[in-house]
C-alpha cells in the first residue's frame, strides 16, 4: 500500500517544499545556486529562471545530460572533500536529502563546512527521525529498533539481493534537530510537517534583501 501510493505523495511534498523554499529565502531570477548531491531533473518543474550548478560523485551523472528546459552546469566531485571551487562562488548552497546519506559524523560535518562556505545563503533539507514511516525503506520508526533488530532486517535484504536498501539503509545517518542546529547555527528551520508529525527539517539562512526605505508621507 505505501510503495504504491508514495511516488504520489512524495511528489506532493515536494512541490509544497520547494514553494516552501522559493518564498523563505528570498529567491530572485539569476540566483546562482549549487545544489550538492542533486540531479538536473529535480529543478525542471521551478519557472523562475536560475543559474544553476549540479554537483554530484563522479558517474551520477551518466546518461543525466540530456536535453533540459535549462542550462544546468554539471561538477563531479565530493562535498565532503575539498572542492576546487572558490568561498562564496554562489548566491545559495543548495541540498535536498543528501546530508544523512554522506557517511561518518565527521563527513556530516565536513558537508556543513563545504555548504557554508560555498555561499552565504542555503537550504539544507533531511527527513526527521519522528516521522512514523521512515523515509528510504518504508518501515515504522525504523531509528527506534534495537541493532538487533535493524541487523536481521539488513539480513533480510541481504537474502533478497536487494543491494541498493541494504547498503542505503548500513550507511544512512539520520540527524536530529538539535545537530542540525549545531551543524548548521545561523540557521532557521522549517519544519515540513504531515498529520502533524514532523517529516522533515530544512535548515535555511535567506537571501539578503535591501530593506527599503519607507515613503515619507505628504
Amino acid at each position: 500500500m505505501i510503495k504504491a501510493i508514495k511516488p504520489r505523495m512524495q511528489r506532493h511534498w515536494r512541490k509544497r517544499r520547494m514553494e516552501a523554499f522559493i518564498e523563505l529565502m528570498c529567491l530572485k531570477p539569476g540566483s546562482r545556486i549549487v545544489d550538492l548531491g542533486g540531479l538536473p531533473e529535480f529543478w525542471e518543474t521551478i519557472a523562475i529562471d536560475l543559474d544553476i550548478t549540479v554537483l554530484n560523485l563522479p558517474g551520477a551523472f551518466t546518461g543525466k545530460r540530456g536535453s533540459f528546459t535549462r542550462q544546468y552546469r554539471f561538477v563531479e566531485a565530493d562535498a565532503c572533500e575539498l572542492l576546487d571551487l572558490a568561498d562564496n562562488s554562489f548566491d545559495i548552497a543548495f541540498s535536498n536529502g543528501v546530508i544523512e546519506h554522506v557517511g561518518s559524523l565527521a563527513r556530516q560535518e565536513a558537508f556543513a563546512k563545504t555548504v557554508r562556505r560555498l555561499a552565504p545563503s542555503y537550504w539544507i533539507q533531511t527527513p526527521s527521525m519522528w516521522f512514523p514511516i521512515e523515509a528510504h525503506c518504508n518501515l515504522p520508526f525504523w531509528w527506534f529498533y534495537p541493532p538487533s533488530l535493524k541487523n536481521a532486517w539488513i539480513r533480510h535484504w541481504q537474502r533478497q539481493g536487494r543491494e541498493f536498501k541494504w547498503k542505503q539503509m548500513s550507511e544512512t545517518r539520520v540527524l536530529s534537530l538539535g545537530r542540525l542546529k549545531t551543524l548548521f547555527p545561523e540557521a532557521k528551520v522549517y519544519t515540513e510537517c504531515v498529520a502533524g508529525f514532523p517529516k522533515s527539517y530544512s535548515m535555511y539562512v535567506p537571501m539578503y534583501v535591501p530593506m527599503q526605505k519607507e515613503q515619507s508621507r505628504q
